[in-house]
């Protein structure tokens, strides 16, 4: 049985410097009242790993306008205009990844692989720095993988176990995170009693889940 605990006190386990897995795709599946939490604490120079930025005020977005990331790995930024201004005054360090590739070497991180082979960015600036793997005569970029200290992850459902399902789109990155991370906090929707959430609609085993914030006021 896993208890309960407010967003403030999840947020006081992320010390500064920490490398963060937040879920979602443009807010969608994010974590909103940790990522408040986070700000209000004003916990400072984080790496964020995610799909995206969000927007201004909104989702990771919000993390972005606090000044609170000195760091993020992500698939696109082009929504939200403050991350590409601080990019470019040199304030926030930015690595863009394609999205399949991002995934996948979350995923990796997660099951304990090396590194992923992809095609993608061969003959390009992605290529550069890194190693390249020839396989059946085929060249490939061989892409390091990603793990976080903490994977802040929101849900539809948990149970007191710890077990999450999602709904819809918001299964977007969530899961791989959760696998990918030494801290799991998981942010659901509604928390239920044991068994409400039928085995085969578990997505994410509460054996991954060391956190569940409390149900929203």
């Amino acid at each position: 049985m896993k208890a309960a605990i407010k967003p403030s006190a999840a947020a006081a386990l992320i010390p500064d410097g920490a490398t963060l897995l937040i879920g979602g795709f443009m807010g969608v599946g994010s974590p909103h009242r940790m990522i408040d939490a986070i700000v209000a604490r004003g916990t400072r120079d984080l790496i964020i790993i995610a799909n995206d930025s969000g927007k201004p005020g909104f989702g990771i977005g919000k993390l972005i306008s606090a000044g609170v990331v000195r760091r993020i790995i992500a698939s696109h930024i082009g929504l939200n205009p403050e991350t590409q201004s601080q990019m470019v005054s040199g304030a926030l360090d930015v690595e863009l990844v394609p999205q399949g590739t991002l995934v996948e070497r979350i995923r990796a991180g997660g099951v304990g692989l090396g590194g992923i082979l992809t095609q993608t960015g061969l003959g390009t600036l992605v290529e550069q720095g890194k190693q390249i793997v020839e396989v059946d005569g085929k060249r490939f970029v061989l892409e390091r993988p990603l793990r976080g200290d903490f994977a802040l992850i929101a849900a539809r459902h948990a149970d007191y176990a710890g077990n999450l399902d999602y709904m819809l789109t918001a299964q977007n990155f969530n899961p791989v995170m959760a696998l990918a991370a030494e801290t799991v906090i998981a942010e659901p929707t509604h928390i239920v009693p044991i068994g409400v959430i039928t085995p085969d609609a578990v997505r994410t085993p509460g054996v991954l889940v060391d956190h569940i914030l409390e149900r929203a006021r």
